[in-house]
């Protein structure tokens, strides 16, 4: 069932395999006016929340064949359930099963023995972030927007818009729900250059006379990095070169392989010109820029296209 073709009413999965948690949760729910589903194993438990998409799942941690935290790894790994907010509920407080607890993709937990009016406060606060965070989403696909955020305690995906899992696949092939290698390197030399004090890097791959960038956005929150992807291609630079600086476009290829960091040398190489044609070139860019350095031209010429 998609989620626009149901009612409104917020969802409810609970998991467990005790029938009397399942009927005293039950019932607190209905009455609260949450439409409640129920599983009492695992393999039903990732059926229904793959078929209804639930707003919340109550997770017991502890049950027979798959458990919880099974099941909680799975949900997390499907990109169908992912963004669903996972309590678990767990009579185990040794620090080892908290912290196992949220590895495999918790949101929170209570103890049993449970107190209903306790589930019932986690799940409306839950509901709620989960809420703004399908909000902001949503908007993001709208307006075209290539977002996915990782999670900061162990740098898995949190979440994607459809723009960002297109570009992922397009230039890194169908991963299913896996983050692409190339992504975890840059994530880590990105770091690095943050920590260093150095520009972070933004390349992530090219093909075709394309290139994948990426950057951070800022926080979301102490759990979650923002990671925006661009595409761009030489085709598109010159365009956008030729209508922000009004360039030629003999002046704007030469930019574009300013930008790049190729000598004048290099450049006139590339383009089966003369050095001191690049450098007549250079000094029009220079000019029309407002510039007088490599550097200067570059950084404005990088604002500008990434503004665009």
């Amino acid at each position: 069932m998609n989620r626009l073709d149901r009612l409104t009413t917020e969802i409810v999965l609970i998991v467990d395999d005790v029938p009397e948690n399942l009927s005293v949760l039950h019932d607190a729910l209905d009455e609260a006016g949450y439409t409640v589903l129920v599983a009492s194993n695992g393999d039903s438990a990732l059926a229904r929340a793959r078929q209804s998409l639930p707003d919340v799942i109550l997770l017991d941690a502890v049950m027979p064949g798959m458990d919880g935290f099974e099941v909680a790894r799975r949900l997390k790994a499907d990109y169908s359930t992912q963004h669903i907010p996972i309590v678990f509920m767990t009579g185990l407080t040794e620090t080892e099963h908290i912290v196992a607890a949220f590895a495999a993709g918790s949101a929170d937990y209570v103890t049993k023995p449970i107190k209903p009016a306790e589930v019932l406060a986690r799940i409306a606060a839950h509901m709620q972030s989960a809420r703004q965070m399908q909000q902001a989403r949503s908007a993001l696909d709208a307006f075209g927007q290539a977002t996915l955020a990782l999670r900061q305690h162990d740098g898995r995906l949190a979440w994607q818009t459809d723009l960002a899992r297109k570009l992922l696949t397009d230039y890194f092939g169908d991963v299913g729900d896996a983050m692409p290698p190339r992504l975890l390197e840059w994530l880590a030399e990105a770091e690095r250059a943050r920590l260093e004090g150095r520009e972070q890097p933004t390349l992530l791959g090219s093909r075709d006379g394309g290139r994948l960038l990426a950057s951070f956005h800022e926080q979301s929150g102490d759990e979650e990095r923002i990671v925006v992807l661009r595409e761009e291609n030489e085709a598109q630079s010159l365009d956008a070169l030729m209508a922000a600086f009004r360039l030629t476009q003999r002046e704007a290829e030469v930019l574009h392989w300013v930008i790049q960091g190729k000598t004048n040398r290099d450049i006139a190489d590339i383009l089966g010109m003369s050095p001191r044609t690049v450098d007549k070139h250079l000094e029009h860019v220079f000019e029309k820029l407002g510039v007088e350095t490599r550097t200067a031209a570059t950084n404005l010429a990088l604002g500008r296209l990434r503004a665009g």
